[in-house]
């Protein structure tokens, strides 16, 4: 996760990367997959030259840099300073997505719950510890959520199997018509321990 030595060494010198000209549009995006097709330099990540961070069921966090308003770079080593704390950049990351972009819950017609946020976040959401905890409070029940695509973060009380069946076969159809696909893994924030985890039924 260090930056190499060789030609692209100062890149993070440049105007365009210098990390206090960024740091406040850099944000974290989950992914199933080291790729994304929606940024400028997304088809091919690899984590020998790309920080990645590790999240839960095989997922990554990368970071990318909001250039406009539809357009994301993604971040890659060489843009970086090579004593940047990778772990400090997640939690910056984290705080530049809370200040810009608002998280709303909408309901499903099978009695789930969406993520809904600007088209490009929604995903960024699963990040989020206390969105997760308010949803729990207010709901008195274990989550089972779903993250398909980028766009799209489903949820549903775990005690109504009938709205977890509906929403894995809305998620799976999401999933399987998406070009920015995350998973069709299911995941469960415990009221009681308070964490996202791998769903086990």
């Amino acid at each position: 996760m260090r930056g190499k030595k060789g030609q692209n060494m100062k890149k993070y010198e440049e105007e365009k990367y210098r990390f206090e000209n960024i740091k406040d549009r850099i944000y974290p995006w989950v992914r199933g997959e080291l790729s994304t097709p929606y940024a400028v330099n997304g088809k091919h990540i690899s984590e020998k030259d790309t920080p990645v961070v590790s999240f839960i069921g095989g997922l990554g966090i990368i970071f990318v840099i909001k250039r406009d308003e539809d357009v994301f770079e993604v971040l890659k080593d060489h843009m970086l300073m090579p004593e940047c704390d990778v772990e400090a950049l997640y939690y910056a990351s984290c705080e530049n997505l809370v200040r810009d972009v608002e998280f709303v819950i909408g309901n499903t017609w099978y009695g789930g719950f969406a993520i809904l946020a600007d088209g490009w976040h929604e995903a960024s959401a699963l990040c989020f510890k206390h969105i997760w905890q308010v949803c729990v409070d207010k709901l008195k029940d274990d989550l089972v959520i779903m993250a398909p695509t980028r766009e799209t973060v489903l949820f549903a009380p775990a005690s109504q199997k009938e709205a977890v069946r509906k929403m894995t076969e809305h998620g799976r159809q999401a999933y399987a018509q998406a070009k920015d696909k995350i998973s069709e893994d299911l995941m469960v924030f415990s009221k009681d321990r308070k964490e996202l985890m791998l769903y086990k039924e």
